[in-house]
């Protein structure tokens, strides 16, 4: 049964991203279950910290929770059009060691949601030259932008768009047919 890591980039509970992961859960296909992570604990990246502590705990989380996954589902903010600095941080935290080789070859898929216009296109695209430094394998086979992601999106960050959850649901059960 393949699994899915699933990694929002928001710490705000009632984020529309932390939203989308939760429903990413509820509607995964049967028999390949989206997991969540968190990046809620992890530090900002300091190489002298890693000399004298070795890698922190939260970091050491998520790296077992990738090499236990099949795939990883990134649920991603666009913060001034592009990556956020969190998520992006605990990514470099996860490719840290050994963590290195837990993304060589893994199936990665990208969804997000903003509450502007365009949806998370510009932070969508600025993930894929970091994946493929990492050697990580994008799927292309659908896309997912929740643009006006206020209308979505109830005021504790839980998706009450139907027809965004079916879109949700489409876009997971193409990604996960590739796992197979």
């Amino acid at each position: 049964m393949p699994r899915i890591l699933g990694l929002s980039g928001s710490l705000r509970a009632a984020s529309f991203n932390a939203g989308l992961l939760r429903a990413a859960m509820q509607v995964a296909p049967e028999g390949c279950p989206v997991l969540p992570g968190s990046i809620q604990e992890v530090p900002l990246f300091n190489a002298d910290v890693e000399a004298a502590e070795g890698l922190p705990v939260a970091v050491k989380t998520l790296q077992a929770q990738l090499a236990e996954a099949d795939a990883l589902l990134l649920v991603t903010p666009e913060y001034n059009n592009g990556i956020p600095g969190v998520f992006k941080n605990a990514i470099d935290w996860m490719s840290r060691g050994e963590g290195g080789k837990l993304f060589k070859g893994k199936p990665v898929a990208i969804i997000g949601a903003s509450p502007g216009g365009f949806g998370t296109i510009l932070s969508q695209s600025h993930w894929l030259p970091v994946l493929r430094a990492l050697g990580a394998q994008p799927w292309f086979g659908a896309k997912l932008m929740v643009s006006r992601a206020g209308q979505a999106f109830d005021a504790d960050g839980t998706l009450t768009d139907d027809t965004v959850r079916e879109q949700l649901r489409g876009f997971l059960a193409g990604f996960a047919a590739t796992l197979d």
